[in-house]
């Protein structure tokens, strides 16, 4: 009797036939700023990706302006519209918490996009210890591995300590190299990065490069060693912004930035989203995209943030 339940049971689920995958049918984006051409790029790499999965599929995108609160609605806003999917920069990665938990009780995956969101289910995003590798590397390579050379920081969230990081990882290789600061933030924009300069060049004399954490910072420090007369620096960063390609392809002191990619980390994060819908989440949540090179011989061929590389 048992077996004859047994084989009953066994026809009844081949008949049935596999689980059906589930479909992804809205996706709702909240992102710092759409002011900030970085996002603008992430979110039109969502709705690439979305499109060529599904035309029908709908995608909100939303700007956050950086302000929790305001993201705390908009992820509200989704949930009310019964998305399946919320890719999010957060505005603030801890306190977004009780936000994404809300989405995820509601049966919603939640990824972060380019900086991680506390709760998430995965987080897609720069290898940003690698791009600082690669920025000071070249940076190494341009000053003939010795000089004094400055790290100019930012605000500590973790995409830019670890691409400090990667920094002094390859400067350590040079002994002939000498830091002479790497603690003063530049606060991530043109304008911290040209007051972070000036005080540089007041306080030393010879200074072979700078690496600066982002690239608003590098043309603010380019501007302020312009404006004061310092020649001969090499300065590098991570961003590959269009501001910088501009920078890259004129008569300036900035060398090199290591690109990141709003587009590709968008379309990423919505296969990965895609994939834990169905059960199939990443073995390790942290997904690094990586980096390349921009530099002056180079700037030509690059296609920059706003299409698939």
């Amino acid at each position: 009797m048992l077996r004859m339940l047994a084989l009953a049971s066994a026809a009844a689920l081949a008949l049935a036939g596999p689980a059906s995958a589930k479909e992804l049918k809205a996706i709702g984006v909240t992102v710092g700023s759409l002011g900030n051409p970085y996002f603008v790029a992430l979110a039109k790499g969502a709705e690439a990706k979305a499109k060529e999965i599904d035309p029908k599929i709908r995608v909100t995108v939303a700007s956050a302006e950086y302000d929790l609160f305001k993201q705390f609605t908009q992820i509200d806003n989704f949930i009310a519209l019964g998305v399946d999917l919320i890719l999010i920069n957060a505005a603030d990665p801890r306190a977004v918490l009780a936000a994404v938990k809300r989405a995820r009780a509601a049966g919603i995956v939640v990824v972060g996009v380019d900086v991680a969101a506390n709760g998430a289910d995965a987080t897609v995003q720069t290898d940003n210890t690698q791009a600082g590798e690669i920025s000071c590397a070249y940076l190494a390579q341009k000053i003939g591995g010795k000089g004094n050379v400055i790290i100019e920081n930012g605000p500590q969230v973790s995409a830019v300590i670890d691409r400090v990081k990667g920094c002094k990882a390859v400067l350590a290789k040079s002994p002939e190299i000498k830091i002479l600061s790497d603690d003063q933030d530049g606060k991530g924009s043109r304008e911290g990065g040209l007051a972070s300069m000036q005080g540089y060049i007041t306080r030393f004399s010879d200074i072979a490069g700078v690496f600066t954490i982002n690239d608003p910072q590098a043309i603010g420090s380019d501007l302020a060693a312009k404006q004061l007369g310092r020649k001969n620096i090499v300065i590098t960063s991570v961003d590959g912004a269009p501001d910088i390609e501009n920078a890259l392809k004129a008569n300036t002191q900035i060398y090199a930035s290591a690109s990141q990619n709003p587009y590709a980390i968008a379309s990423k994060a919505v296969d990965l989203g895609i994939a834990i819908m169905n059960g199939k989440p990443p073995e390790n949540p942290v997904v690094l995209i990586p980096s390349q090179l921009v530099t002056r011989d180079n700037v030509g061929e690059y296609k920059g943030w706003n299409a698939p590389r």
